[in-house]
């Protein structure tokens, strides 16, 4: 279709008062560009609600975790990229379609301005939906904090930041130091389980003390000096009836085991911190690549949508 205006047009324009009034009208029509862009987040959060539920209905519980994330992590890729075309695209031609019809306009214009109608409406469209995700996301984050503290006030959650801090008293009812405190006096195999907890002179069993002493020595990743181990030995053969050398050799072992353990959980967390850091780059990636179709879908259709208009 040629879109080049016959000269004779603007003659009849320009001799035209009607017309006169309305070559001075704006190039921008707001309320097209706001009508298009709202429209576009109401057919996005539709589309993002149903994208949601056909992707975790799909999910399924027998398969492995690992091919579960990632056919899910591609199907979310996928639907946020058609997602953003679809609501786009919509939003774009109802700014072009709505917008005020243009006379007297050439044809390149008429052209730069829906297309700038397109992309109007897809900011205000992108604006508004990251207003309500930002606002839930925040939502989500307040809760699971108030969450995290009432369960830290109520005593049921203590890290690792917590035992390395030398909270003994806690630290010996959690996992995993309490779990090594706990192993270390149990009872030789064979003996009575009804073996009393406390010594002669009327202590209880040390495991406070054993924890503090753990605790000095693993917050720096270092070994049981000699005479922590010596001691820690009485205490053990004082308790369990172990000859002081099997006492002593428990207490090693048990710490060798304890420092293992510490080193694993700080391992697993670094992993996981990493995998996290990939995982973020690439749906930041993603999102991008997603916003840039959403943007040129939107500018497209506005063109389309004007080019009916100005018929």
């Amino acid at each position: 279709m040629n879109n080049t205006r016959d000269p004779a047009d603007y003659t009849l324009a320009t001799n035209d008062p009607a017309l006169l009034v309305r070559q001075h009208e704006a190039a921008l029509s707001w309320g097209a560009v706001f009508a298009g862009g709202v429209g576009a987040a109401a057919f996005a959060l539709i589309l993002l609600t149903l994208g949601t539920g056909l992707g975790l209905t799909s999910i399924s519980p027998w398969s492995s975790g690992a091919s579960n994330a990632k056919a899910f992590g591609v199907a979310a890729v996928v639907w946020v990229c058609v997602t953003s075309i679809l609501t786009s695209g919509l939003g774009g031609y109802l700014a072009g379609r709505l917008r005020s019809r243009w006379l007297a306009v050439d044809a390149d214009e008429v052209h730069f301005r829906d297309t700038a109608h397109g992309f109007l409406s897809w900011a205000v469209a992108t604006l508004v939906t990251a207003a309500i995700l930002t606002s839930a996301v925040s939502g989500t984050v307040r809760a699971g904090a108030q969450t995290a503290a009432t369960t830290a006030a109520a005593g049921g959650s203590i890290t690792m930041g917590t035992m390395q801090r030398g909270n003994a008293e806690a630290a010996t009812n959690t996992w995993p130091l309490g779990y090594f405190v706990d192993s270390l006096f149990r009872m030789p195999a064979g003996s009575s389980l009804a073996a009393p907890a406390t010594v002669a002179g009327g202590n209880e069993m040390p495991r406070a003390e054993t924890a503090r002493i753990f605790l000095n020595s693993a917050a720096m990743g270092d070994q049981l000096s000699p005479e922590d181990t010596a001691y820690l030995g009485q205490l053990v053969a004082q308790h369990t009836g172990l000859t002081p050398e099997a006492a002593k050799a428990r207490v090693v072992t048990t710490y060798t085991r304890l420092l293992q353990k510490i080193a694993a959980l700080d391992a697993a967390a670094k992993d996981a911190a990493d995998k996290a850091r990939k995982v973020t780059i690439g749906a930041s990636l993603w999102l991008f690549i997603s916003l840039l179709m959403g943007a040129f879908s939107a500018s497209l259709m506005a063109t389309h949508g004007g080019r009916v208009r100005q018929l």
